[in-house]
C-alpha cells in the first residue's frame, strides 16, 4: 500500500511534479514486485523515489515519499524473509536494500530542507530587490501637473526589472521637471549609479530655478561616484506654463509629435554626458494642447533585426498619436518586441507624455524671450 502525501496547502507545480513522479516510480516498483513473486528483488529501486522528490519538493513531501517507500520495502522484505528458502545471505541482501531506502529517505529529506532554506533566502532577496527597484524607479503618473504620463522599463535581464536606465517626473514650484538617462555599464554598479542620479535629481529639482544648475549638481554627484571612464547620458525636461525646455547631456533627442508630424528636439549644441562637466544649451519649444512627447534611451534606437535598426520616428508617428498615452506606449512596445522577435539586448526606458494645456500664469525661464519675470498664459 502507498501512504498519501500530506497536502494541507496547495503544492507548487514543480513540487506536485516531483512528488507525482516519485509516486509513479513507487507504483511501478510495486507492480513489478507483485508480478515477480514473493522474492523482494527490486525493493532497492525504491531508494530512488525520495531522491526524485527531493529535486523539486520540500523536506516534508520528501519524508512522506520516503516513508511510503520504506513501508513498501518492509512489506515486500518481510514476505521474502518468510519464505522457506530464505537463508542468511538472502536476509542480508533484504536488510541492505531496506537500509538503503531508509538512508535515501534521510538524505533526500536533508536535501529538501536545504533547498527550502535556499528558496526562502532567494524569495527574501527577491522581495528586497523588488522594494529596492521600486525605490529606484517609482511609478510615474498618470498625471503630473498638466502632463499625462505613461512610462515603461523594458529590461534585457529577465531576473531584474531595473538596470542602468532611469527616469523621473516631479511637479515642482518651477513647473514639471523630468529626467531620462542611461548609465554606462550594467549590473549592480549601474543600478547604484542610477539610484544616485535619481536621488540627487529628486532633491535639486525642487531647489534650483535653472535646469543648467541642476545639470551641474548632477554632474558633480556622478563625478564623485564613478571612475574616469564611467558616465551617464541624460536629458532634462521642464514644462512651465506651456513652454518646454530641454537640456541634453549626450542623450538621444526626445521626439515631439504634433498633428501627425514628428519633430526631433535636437539640442542647439552637443554636450558630453554627466561626469564629463557638460555645458548645456537649452532647446525651447512652445507646446500646444494635445502635443505628445516620447523620451527614450538608446536601447530603443539600437534595437536591431537582420542588421536594421528599429525605425523609432516612423513607429512613433504611426502609434503614439492614437488612444491614451498608455495605449500608445503599449503599441510602441508591442511593435518593438515584434521588430526584435521578443529578444531585447539592452535595457530600454520609455516615457510618453501629453500636454493638456494650462490656464495658469507662470513665470517663464530667464533664457526665454521676455526674460526673467515674464509671464505666459496658455
Amino acid at each position: 500500500m502507498l501512504l498519501a502525501v500530506p497536502m494541507k496547502r496547495q503544492l507548487p507545480p514543480e513540487a506536485r511534479a516531483g512528488v507525482g513522479a516519485a509516486l509513479v516510480l513507487l507504483c511501478l516498483v510495486f507492480a513489478v514486485e507483485v508480478a515477480d513473486g514473493p522474492r523482494a528483488n527490486y525493493i532497492g529501486l525504491m531508494a530512488a523515489a525520495p531522491f526524485l522528490a527531493a529535486a523539486f519538493a520540500s523536506w516534508r513531501q520528501v519524508l512522506a515519499v520516503g516513508v511510503a517507500a520504506t513501508v513498501l520495502a518492509i512489506v515486500f522484505g518481510t514476505i521474502d524473509l518468510m519464505q522457506p528458502a530464505s537463508d542468511q545471505h538472502r536476509t542480508l541482501a533484504v536488510l541492505i536494500n531496506l537500509a538503503g531506502v531508509i538512508l535515501a529517505t534521510g538524505i533526500g529529506s536533508a536535501v529538501g530542507a536545504i533547498r527550502a532554506r535556499q528558496i526562502s533566502r532567494f524569495n527574501e532577496l527577491s522581495r528586497i530587490a523588488f522594494v529596492s527597484q521600486g525605490a529606484v524607479l517609482r511609478p510615474l503618473g498618470p498625471k503630473v501637473g498638466p502632463l499625462t504620463i505613461a512610462a515603461r522599463y523594458i529590461s534585457a535581464t529577465h531576473a531584474a526589472d531595473v538596470g542602468g536606465d532611469l527616469y523621473e517626473a516631479l511637479d515642482t514650484p518651477y513647473g514639471v521637471r523630468m529626467i531620462i538617462g542611461d548609465v554606462r555599464g550594467k549590473g549592480i554598479d549601474a543600478v547604484r549609479l542610477a539610484s544616485i542620479v535619481l536621488g540627487s535629481f529628486r532633491h535639486v529639482a525642487y531647489e534650483r530655478a535653472d535646469l543648467r544648475a541642476i545639470v551641474a549638481d548632477l554632474d558633480r554627484a556622478v563625478a564623485r561616484s564613478v571612475g574616469d571612464e564611467d558616465f551617464v547620458t541624460a536629458a532634462l525636461i521642464e514644462e512651465r506654463g506651456g513652454t518646454l525646455t530641454v537640456v541634453n547631456c549626450g542623450h538621444p533627442a526626445p521626439l515631439l509629435l504634433r498633428r501627425d508630424e514628428v519633430i526631433t528636439l535636437e539640442p542647439p549644441a552637443n554636450a558630453p554626458p554627466l561626469g564629463f562637466m557638460p555645458v548645456v544649451r537649452p532647446r525651447v519649444e512652445r507646446l500646444e494642447p494635445g502635443d505628445r512627447l516620447l523620451f527614450f534611451t538608446d536601447g530603443l534606437t539600437e534595437a536591431r533585426r537582420d542588421g536594421q535598426f528599429f525605425p523609432t520616428a516612423e513607429r512613433a508617428r504611426q502609434l503614439l498619436g492614437h488612444g491614451t498615452v498608455a495605449d500608445g506606449l503599449a503599441s510602441l512596445e508591442s511593435a518593438l518586441y515584434d521588430w526584435v522577435r521578443n529578444k531585447v539586448d539592452d535595457d530600454i526606458a520609455l516615457v510618453v507624455v501629453e500636454y493638456a494645456g494650462t490656464k495658469a500664469s507662470t513665470p517663464v525661464p530667464s533664457w526665454e524671450i521676455g526674460g526673467a519675470g515674464a509671464t505666459t498664459v496658455t
